[in-house]
């Protein structure tokens, strides 16, 4: 078992990560974006006598100016079929070759729940995980819909009788940057923790060189007349996505704009070829109104495994 840092194929990085349907946080144009924006990157792949194993990717930071703190999150992502001995070897490998030097602390939060990580079962459990939101596009949309929750599903069908029209806006970043504004000073006044300011048009010029095919973001706008109502945003990464942005006013509050949106956005991703959809994590103390629209979309609630050292 060999692992190999850094250097690494982008279009082999990416096959593998596709195939998985795997988190953002693995995917290659994450990594880029985030190096970009000041935070160290470390990257590795790991085979076994030519036939991969996985790939993982860590974000590194420094804990008191010194002692290097190497996150994979959401990782490693594995090949398909290979069994928690190999990954668990592979684990090994990776924390024996890390090239950084001692002291040095490794993180691992895999992308599954715990009951799936017994790769991890020699390794330490500091810290419980969080619980996301994952829809499964593979289905039907008249499956998708009735596995939504009744008021939910309710308050779609009023919004659809609504005037709120539904726009897509344009890929470029100019064209969706009021959105990533108005979101950014819903944060502030919230006091909620997100990616850096400056992260979705990185990413978007990151993905943008790997060559794949279709617009990486997906923003669709609800307008109530002339004036935008709500907005999302969607990072499409392989064959998931992820739900980055959200905004809405009061008055598309009123008329359950995000429902419409929503749904609006499955059925295009449906339609690239998404099979996952993450809607991110669900907080049901301190975001109660949120945990509660994201689960009313009848999407599957995962509990990950935690933080493994």
């Amino acid at each position: 078992m060999r692992a190999t840092w850094n250097g690494i194929d982008p279009a082999a990085w990416d096959r593998l990560h596709r195939t998985a349907a795997a988190a953002l946080q693995q995917d290659r144009a994450y990594g880029d974006a985030m190096a970009g924006l000041g935070t160290p990157l470390l990257r590795a792949w790991v085979d076994d006598g030519g036939e991969p194993v996985g790939v993982a990717q860590f974000l590194v930071r420094r804990v008191g100016g010194l002692l290097p703190v190497a996150l994979c999150s959401h990782g490693p992502v594995w090949a398909p079929g290979t069994p928690p001995a190999r990954q668990a070897e592979a684990l090994r490998a990776l924390r024996a070759r890390v090239p950084l030097r001692w002291p040095r602390v490794m993180l691992f939060t895999p992308d599954a729940p715990l009951a799936a990580a017994g790769a991890f079962a020699s390794m330490r459990r500091v810290m419980t995980g969080h619980s996301t939101v994952r829809i499964d596009l593979a289905r039907e949309p008249d499956a998708i819909r009735a596995a939504m929750h009744g008021k939910w599903r309710n308050r779609l069908a009023a919004a659809e009788r609504s005037e709120l029209k539904v726009e897509r806006v344009g890929s470029k970043p100019a064209q969706y940057r009021w959105l990533l504004e108005r979101e950014l000073a819903q944060r502030e006044r919230r006091g909620y923790i997100a990616l850096p300011d400056g992260f979705v048009e990185a990413w978007q010029q990151a993905r943008g060189r790997g060559g794949e095919a279709g617009e990486p973001v997906l923003t669709l706008r609800a307008d109530l007349g002339r004036e935008p109502a709500a907005g999302m945003l969607f990072l499409v990464h392989g064959e998931a996505a992820t739900y980055q942005v959200g905004w809405v006013g009061d008055a598309g509050r009123e008329l359950g704009a995000h429902n419409l949106l929503l749904w609006h956005a499955l059925l295009r991703l449906r339609e690239r070829g998404v099979r996952v959809l993450d809607l991110g994590g669900v907080d049901t103390a301190r975001g109660a109104g949120l945990a509660r629209f994201k689960i009313g979309t009848g999407g599957e609630v995962v509990t990950l495994a935690g933080v493994f050292a």
